[in-house]
């Protein structure tokens, strides 16, 4: 498959992105500090798939968020908030007899060690997903199927739901999947590595970062992490704060990577590496769902693969300045201008607050 999805036969009503995952309602804390000392925590939404979706929409694509909640308050407010960013909802199940998921957070960056989460998930209405209540055939026409490894940590059941969702079948829209390696969701740890590899080798379009991959598999470098997923028609590394680089085509690219799996990756004419931003960041948090949302806005706009990646770097820069993990996006204009920018200027630019504006001004160096 192309790293272009197909049009369905009616593209003008269907959902360009369909996003299947469990969104929680998430609790965010009023001040830095250990959880046990946080005083109080306002309400917010959280979900991998579901933020995908809202930041699709922000940007003026027609998606579609399709989960299980419970017939509950939480439930209510989830598809109530994720609907108001013009996300369509009608693929929502509620479930009477299991809850909607919360989560807890502390306000530091989820790679520290002083990041504390605290799930209330277990036994959600979404971890009762399974291929008999929501099976393919029932899923909105699409470009692009989004999944996330988080589902398949959820339960049996959600994991052979995406199995089912993956499969090869005539008509298949482009499977978007995103890593997503989350070690304190899996009861089995040890199962979780094979799973996710297994899940992205299945897939059209792969978001994996550096570190999780090197966590789950042991491979270091976007070099070795291609040799590792050579399935993929277009596989993204983000690296950080070095960028992302995108393996376009299922060409051998062995040889290519020192020792460390660093070597000049960009020598092959499939492998493209764009710079990250530089940004002042407020919330190291949904970045990395913003990255993905941007860079599919650009794919389904068949736009040239720096610019994508550029659209997910930008896309990311406005979720990291402000202190959600949602957030309106630039104006197509304005980050189609920004993405337009030669290397030299692309380089000089700093995001701050409040970037997104159209009448900000944006910083350069």
């Amino acid at each position: 498959m192309s790293g272009t999805p197909a049009r369905t036969a009616d593209a003008a009503t269907a959902a360009e992105v369909v996003c299947l995952g469990e969104s929680m309602v998430t609790f965010l804390p009023s001040q830095p500090g250990r959880l046990a000392d946080v005083p109080s925590f306002g309400r917010g939404i959280g979900g991998a798939e579901s933020n995908v979706a809202c930041a699709l929409a922000a940007a003026g694509h027609r998606a579609a968020w399709v989960s299980r909640v419970g017939a509950d308050g939480f439930g209510d407010h989830l598809v109530e908030a994720i609907a108001g960013y013009g996300v369509d909802t009608s693929g929502v199940r509620r479930d009477p007899s299991r809850p909607t998921g919360i989560y807890f957070r502390t306000a530091t960056d989820r790679a520290t060690d002083v990041h504390e989460v605290a799930y209330y998930r277990a036994g959600s209405a979404a971890s009762a997903m399974s291929p008999d209540n929501i099976p393919y055939a029932t899923l909105p026409a699409t470009r692009v199927l989004h999944l996330s490894g988080i589902t398949a940590a959820l339960s049996a059941d959600c994991l052979a739901l995406l199995h089912d969702l993956t499969a090869p079948r005539p008509g298949r829209p482009l499977i978007s999947f995103d890593v997503n390696h989350r070690p304190g969701l899996w009861r089995d740890a040890d199962a979780s590595p094979e799973v996710l590899l297994d899940l992205a080798r299945r897939s059209d379009l792969v978001f994996v970062g550096e570190d999780e991959a090197e966590e789950a598999w042991g491979v270091t470098g976007a070099a070795a992490i291609r040799a590792a997923l050579p399935e993929p028609a277009t596989l993204v590394v983000k690296r950080g704060a070095e960028g992302a680089t995108v393996f376009s085509g299922t060409g051998d690219v062995s040889g290519t990577a020192d020792t460390q799996g660093t070597a000049d990756i960009q020598d092959a004419a499939d492998i493209t590496t764009v710079p990250a931003l530089r940004v002042d960041v407020v919330a190291p948090v949904g970045a990395g769902d913003a990255f993905a949302a941007g860079f599919l806005s650009a794919t389904l706009r068949d736009l040239p693969v720096r610019d994508r990646v550029r659209h997910g770097h930008l896309m990311a820069a406005a979720v990291l300045t402000v202190p959600g993990d949602l957030t309106a996006p630039p104006a197509r204009a304005h980050a189609d201008s920004l993405a337009a920018l030669d290397d030299e200027a692309w380089g000089r630019l700093r995001l701050g607050p409040g970037w997104t504006g159209d009448d900000q001004e944006v910083r350069t160096t």
